[in-house]
């Protein structure tokens, strides 16, 4: 068969290493669709075969086969939830089967919305054109108030971010109240952006029932929120394509991978990083994708993956599919003196994401915050940090602490 013209969804998969394996795979092809094909009427073939699973390709390795398995549009409505019950419901149940990518012809494919955004939407948004960004994530909030959280905020964007975000488990809480954190927020960046011609994002974390999502997104816009984060993967990816497809929020959304670690984190099964934290957030509308970076320190608490994993992902945030670019946002483990590596692994869609990076700099965030953005102007410049350090004491002092850092 000619993959270029199936009408339908072909799935690629890693089947644990088998010598039948064409005889396995063809099984599972039947299995998920009609279920038997050499046992009925010919009548009956004739009408079935619009719905008939088939084995595409077969590549052997030494301890997994690719096996790509296409299905019929015919099976399938154009929502997620019913491509995925139809393409890995099942074979979810079997050890080492792993489901790494989906391919989807032309007519399904334009039935997901993309990002609103984009890179480019966020990049007209705050006038930055010339650089990565960089995106700070608010530290020690839990258990603190608006006092606090508007200090903080005040401190980062004294250093010069452009985005900043809340913590993934900041959820609603008598302390910081999600609607009192958009219009704490509001003032602040307001006053920012009168003194300064500076615009910088706010992404508070949009939580609570599934049920109250769009309404509770609409209020947060009504009341001055400029930008959402949501944990994808705990409500699913049809519950951010809802949010992306509901037209009365007009907000970038950065889509936060938690939860994803079991989902395509655990050997030997599951999906890939790059098809669910990459592909499929970018078709249903993320306009940020935040994923462990491959720089982290496990043994310090990072979460981390492995660079093929992050370049993968980065590579399905960016190619060309007819959708805006979704921005790359790698994070943990990121300190001034890795943004020259940032920039050769993930290139010009990037997010530079800093936390401890930014309130571990031995003289506060402020010079944390700048830290990043003197490392981040030498980086496009191609000059090397220890020179931009004889001009930026704050870069000094952070290559003083951290080092500059070669990832390999």
């Amino acid at each position: 068969m000619q993959e270029g013209f199936l009408m339908g969804v072909t799935a690629t998969y890693l089947f644990p290493t088998k010598p039948n394996q064409s005889e396995i795979a063809e099984q599972h092809a039947l299995g998920l669709t009609i279920g038997s094909w050499t046992d009925i009427h010919h009548l009956e073939m004739e009408q079935l075969k619009k719905h008939k699973g088939e084995v595409v390709s077969i590549e052997k390795g030494e301890t997994k086969d690719k096996v790509k398995i296409f299905y019929p549009s015919a099976n399938v409505s154009a929502d997620l939830p019913a491509i995925f019950t139809t393409v890995y419901g099942k074979l979810s149940f079997f050890e080492g089967y792993e489901l790494i990518d989906l391919e989807f012809d032309q007519d399904l494919l334009s039935q997901f919305p993309g990002p609103r955004f984009g890179a480019k939407g966020i990049r007209e948004q705050l006038n930055v054109y010339d650089r990565p960004l960089l995106k700070a994530i608010f530290k020690g909030i839990m258990g603190r108030d608006l006092s606090f959280f508007s200090a903080q905020l005040e401190d980062l964007l004294a250093g010069g971010i452009d985005l900043v975000k809340d913590d993934e488990i900041l959820f609603e809480n008598e302390l910081t109240p999600f609607y009192k954190r958009i219009t704490t927020a509001k003032e602040i960046l307001d006053r920012h952006y009168e003194k300064t011609g500076n615009k910088v994002l706010y992404a508070v974390n949009l939580s609570g029932k599934t049920s109250t999502l769009s309404e509770k997104a609409e209020r947060a816009q009504e009341l001055g929120a400029n930008c959402l984060l949501f944990n994808v993967h705990a409500y699913g990816l049809d519950a951010l394509q809802s949010l992306r497809e509901n037209h009365q929020i007009n907000l970038p959304i950065v889509a936060h991978s938690a939860l994803s670690g079991v989902l395509a984190g655990q050997a030997g099964g599951g999906f890939s990083y790059e098809l669910l934290v990459g592909k499929l957030t970018r078709l249903v509308g993320g306009d940020l994708s935040l994923f462990p970076s491959p720089y982290g320190d496990k043994s310090k608490g990072n979460v981390t993956i492995s660079k093929e994993e992050a370049s993968a992902i980065n590579r399905t945030l960016t190619e060309e599919n007819g959708f805006e670019k979704t921005f790359s946002v790698p994070s943990a483990g990121i300190h001034p003196g890795l943004v020259p590596q940032l920039l050769k692994d993930f290139g010009d869609n990037l997010v530079v994401n800093a936390g401890g990076g930014i309130f571990g700099h031995p003289d506060g965030p402020i010079s944390g915050a700048q830290a990043f953005r003197a490392a981040i102007d030498a980086s496009v410049q191609h000059i090397p940090l220890s020179e931009a350090a004889n001009t930026s004491e704050p870069l000094k002092r952070a290559l003083e602490q951290w080092g500059e850092m070669t990832v390999s």
